[in-house]
């Protein structure tokens, strides 16, 4: 399954810079407890979307998702940011986030952080042990800036999305780990709710496994290509783990689909999380 999906990432150059692989609304209370580390702040209401999802790697134009809308999908996952983002975005301004959303699209934003140095490739953007945690900060406080200049407002989630790599590689995964921890507590002291998109036989895992659950993100966005529409059937961990809306699964990808005249490639989602908070 591993070289399959690491096939798949770099068979997708419109997505990724190649890159390889070496081996319902929840509100005060304990929502917020499970969200976030700091409880004392006044959280915004969850905006949950629970249903259909797609993303893709550029975020399409205003006419097709006029064309798309009332069809599978009631939510789409934009490309934010992130030095190693794979695709120029023409389309993703914020009166596009604006128009999307007045349409009654649900926006899920991604930003794509600094990848393992035990990943092999060339990403212009590679943590180490002693960078880790400064471009945790620096990265989660360009997500922050980023997904606020489209009109994402507090309260939003924002994913992380790290592509796979070898997590029986201690001292990598342990950097990863530091990484992500850095990334989310700088998220939360800005108020917006951390989530991590991830592969369910790595980067998803070693989240989802990790001993301390200090400071790890509060929703799991899963990738494992088994068609299956689902957030639960097929969850490969606890079931007490992310519960209360906080999974996504990308279960299908490469999926050319034609809707009102207008042709996308897209990647299918399960959702049952937290999305953008706009308008």
């Amino acid at each position: 399954m591993g070289t399959f999906m690491s096939n798949h990432r770099l068979s997708r150059k419109r997505r990724y810079i190649a890159w390889g692989v070496t081996g319902a609304a929840v509100v005060a209370g304990a929502g917020i407890a499970a969200q976030t580390s700091m409880a004392a702040t006044t959280w915004p209401a969850q905006k949950t979307y629970t249903g259909r999802a797609f993303d893709t790697c550029t975020a399409p134009s205003l006419s097709a998702m006029k064309a798309w809308k009332g069809g599978l999908y009631g939510a789409a996952a934009v490309y934010v940011g992130g030095k190693n983002r794979g695709c120029s975005q023409p389309n993703l301004t914020a009166s596009w986030v604006k128009s999307v959303s007045s349409l009654g699209w649900k926006l899920i934003p991604i930003y794509v952080g600094a990848q393992p140095s035990c990943q092999t490739g060339t990403n212009p953007e590679k943590l180490t042990a002693s960078t880790a945690a400064s471009l945790g900060t620096k990265d989660g406080a360009d997500a922050v800036a980023k997904a606020s200049a489209l009109g994402m407002k507090a309260g939003s989630a924002i994913y992380l999305d790290m592509e796979p790599y070898d997590i029986t590689n201690k001292s990598c995964n342990d950097a990863v780990l530091t990484y992500v921890r850095s990334f989310t507590k700088t998220l939360r002291a800005k108020t917006y709710r951390a989530g991590f998109y991830g592969f369910s036989s790595s980067s998803a895992k070693a989240v989802a496994t990790a001993t301390n659950k200090t400071d790890l993100p509060g929703n799991l966005w899963y990738a494992l290509w088994d068609k299956q529409n689902t957030t639960t059937t097929d969850w490969p961990w606890g079931k007490t783990q992310y519960t209360g809306h906080s999974r996504g699964h990308q279960y299908m990808v490469n999926s050319k689909e034609t809707r009102g005249g207008y042709t996308l490639t897209v990647d299918r989602d399960a959702w049952d999380a937290p999305v953008a908070i706009t308008g």
